[in-house]
């Protein structure tokens, strides 16, 4: 079966408890919205990249009774989505442990591919495109909903605004395209694709379990030792910024004006 041998990097994020808790906030309906107005009964479907399923069982209801398929290389992450599937009675779809550079389906399978935060972490984007495009039916969709990291902020800022810059350079670092959000029109006509249709949005975090679940992610991965000795070891950061940034992380979440975004671009296009 045709496909690309390309690598993909380490998951910048990780899956620890509090990232998955961000996970797990997300739903179909909140961040997949651009999509689901293309989604009918009897599609058969791609999830690349799908994670732990927390968009997956929305869009595996949408296209019920059609066939549904989520694949993530990382194995935890497929036992969780099929627990979730499982749960909620989803019989329509299943979950693999496979690379989205070399999908183990045969051309022209799918109706409509999806992804979300899976090309930011790709290093090579084109590979991928490739490779969903050639199991993509003629006339088949695909939809990203993708990172641009500029565009996030917190406030009050304090001195926030570098611990971002510094989030964005790990991505980097790590073989990511974090700004690929607003790249997406561009590299899906490059790609090959017809027809793009190109949209923004931001994930708002101001009500306090809003808030809850940002500190949570901010607090346990970005000031984990792992990630701190990192960005210390290559010269990204100095241990005085972390303990700054963790001060002001503190006062920002007991802040009554608190707010924080991270902003999306998003894209459709059709195989012609």
């Amino acid at each position: 079966m045709p496909g690309s041998a390309s690598t993909i990097s380490a998951y910048t994020m990780g899956y620890d408890d509090d990232f998955l808790q961000m996970l797990r906030w997300r739903s179909a309906e909140t961040h997949a919205r651009h999509l689901l107005p293309h989604l009918e009964p009897g599609l058969t479907m791609l999830d690349f990249g799908c994670g732990p399923g927390t968009l997956s069982v929305g869009l595996a209801r949408a296209i019920e009774p059609g066939e549904f398929h989520g694949i993530d290389i990382e194995e935890s992450q497929i036992e969780l989505a099929r627990a979730a599937a499982q749960a909620g009675g989803h019989t329509n779809a299943s979950f693999h442990v496979g690379d989205v550079t070399d999908l183990p389906f045969d051309d022209a399978t799918f109706d409509v591919a999806h992804c979300h935060t899976v090309l930011n972490h790709v290093p090579d984007t084109d590979a991928v495109l490739s490779e969903v495009k050639r199991v993509l039916k003629p006339g088949g969709i695909i939809s990203c909903r993708e990172l641009v990291a500029a565009s996030c902020f917190s406030e009050p800022a304090y001195s926030l605004a570098g611990a971002w810059e510094t989030f964005t350079t790990l991505v980097t670092a790590n073989g990511g395209h974090p700004q690929i959000g607003k790249e997406l029109k561009t590299r899906l006509v490059e790609a090959g694709f017809a027809d793009v249709r190109a949209t923004a949005s931001f994930d708002t975090f101001s009500s306090p379990e809003g808030i809850a679940v940002l500190d949570g992610v901010i607090t346990e991965w970005f000031f984990s030792p792992k990630v701190m000795a990192a960005a210390t070891t290559y010269g990204l950061a100095t241990e005085e910024q972390f303990d700054q940034w963790r001060i002001d992380q503190e006062k920002w979440k007991k802040h009554p004006g608190a707010v924080g975004a991270i902003a999306f671009g998003e894209a459709i296009a059709s195989k012609a």
